[in-house]
């Protein structure tokens, strides 16, 4: 057994070490769940789609009237939905490792839109979905458990990063993790003898890593599945950045605060929140100076140029939920190329109160379906019947520096 203490290098990189991944594979559906004595309910189906550029998912995901859960509808003929083996009608339960079924469906769609182009699913065909809930069954539990990646970011100490790597003899690109009791690898979440998939930003002067570590179950169900295991698909509940939900009831001097469009760590632009008022609604609700805003009421900004956020905002007369992130959380999401709000779930602890999701203009339910655009993400297109729709400007307007107070 060889073993290396430390991991040192001339220059910031990014290592990948990947257990016999098959991209692109056209797998067929692959059972999730051990065989029920319950008859007439079939077994989740794991699909994992890969999209290339310029390329769709191929499918519509609808909530209808009168029907549960999320619905795949409108599959593209000869797309990558088809050929993966999605079927119509099929209810979705879960997104990159995500229970969905009990979630606002707005929130599903942000989180298809957040994993770019790539997207691992799990769904139930429809008659043994409307067959378990009229049974009461808990479709999670129909799932199997524990079977995501972790990502965890360390900043070394006096000691170093607190884990060694070692790889069996004569056996390339496979190296396992022998951690340091109490030390920083441990704190951040790094489980001893966890497999180490992917290896971010480590340099010879460099204080903090990023690694994606999998236990031998976890790197197992994927590697006999012949799937790829990602940062997408990773548990980010040790990492210090979250994503935070602000929810802010105006005042009579407004909110305070003021929304600004400026370049993003990457290039990209954004949109930021500065001039934050003492004792007014925003500070209350937690907001910091120079959070960039990633959503407003549950819907994605991804896409929107300054002025349709703004009407974004004002959308309600009095009242308005953000979800945002610190500078620090933005830089390090942007480094490992990964939206924050792939990973932002319900149970977040948060600032405020939870604002109820948007009814649709006529006050019923409504009928939505949503589809990946042919730009890709950023251009998500929300149309329909009684839904609030999303749209990406047809014409990009040369960058100018917008700033709007509310």
């Amino acid at each position: 057994m060889k073993q290396t203490k430390g991991l040192e290098g001339e220059k910031k990189s990014i290592i990948k070490f990947e257990f016999n991944p098959k991209d692109g594979i056209d797998n067929p559906a692959l059972s999730l769940a051990e065989d029920t004595d319950d008859e007439g309910i079939g077994e989740p189906r794991f699909y994992l789609l890969n999209k290339g550029s310029g390329e769709t998912f191929g499918f519509c995901l609808h909530k209808e009237l009168g029907c549960q859960g999320h619905i795949i509808r409108r599959i593209e003929f000869g797309g990558l939905a088809q050929r993966r083996g999605l079927r119509d009608g099929d209810r979705l339960l879960q997104v990159n490792g995500h229970f969905v079924d009990h979630m606002d469906h707005s929130r599903v769609v942000q989180k298809i839109k957040a994993s770019g182009n790539q997207v691992l699913l799990v769904v139930l065909d429809g008659d043994s979905y409307e067959a378990a809930k009229a049974l009461g069954k808990d479709l999670s539990q129909m799932l199997p458990a524990d079977i995501r990646p972790r990502l965890c970011h360390i900043t070394r100490d006096k000691s170093g990063f607190g884990f060694s790597v070692s790889g069996p003899e004569g056996v390339k690109g496979t190296f396992q993790l022998s951690v340091q009791q109490d030390g920083p690898a441990e704190r951040a979440g790094v489980p001893p003898g966890s497999w180490l998939l992917e290896l971010n930003g480590l340099k010879q002067s460099g204080s903090k890593v990023t690694l994606l570590v999998a236990s031998t179950a976890v790197e197992e169900f994927y590697r006999l599945r012949g799937l790829q295991v990602t940062a997408a698909l990773a548990d980010t509940s040790w990492l210090p950045f979250k994503v935070r939900e602000l929810h802010m009831v105006k005042g009579p001097a407004g909110y305070g605060f003021l929304l600004k469009e400026d370049d993003c760590s990457s290039g990209a632009t954004g949109q930021f929140l500065w001039d934050v008022d003492a004792g007014l609604p925003a500070e209350q609700a937690g907001m910091k100076e120079g959070d960039r805003l990633l959503a407003v009421n549950g819907e994605t900004i991804e896409g929107l140029d300054h002025q349709q956020t703004v009407l974004r905002i004002r959308a309600r007369d009095d009242q308005v939920t953000l979800l945002v992130i610190d500078p620090a959380g933005d830089e390090f999401y942007q480094s490992i190329g990964l939206s924050p709000l792939l990973f932002f779930e319900d149970s977040d602890p948060v600032s405020g109160s939870r604002m109820p999701s948007q009814p649709s203009p006529s006050g019923s339910p409504g009928f939505c379906h949503v589809e990946v655009g042919p730009k890709g993400p950023g251009s998500w297109l929300v149309a329909a019947a009684n839904s609030i729709g999303i749209t990406q400007s047809l014409h990009q307007e040369e960058q100018r520096r917008l700033h709007e107070a509310f």
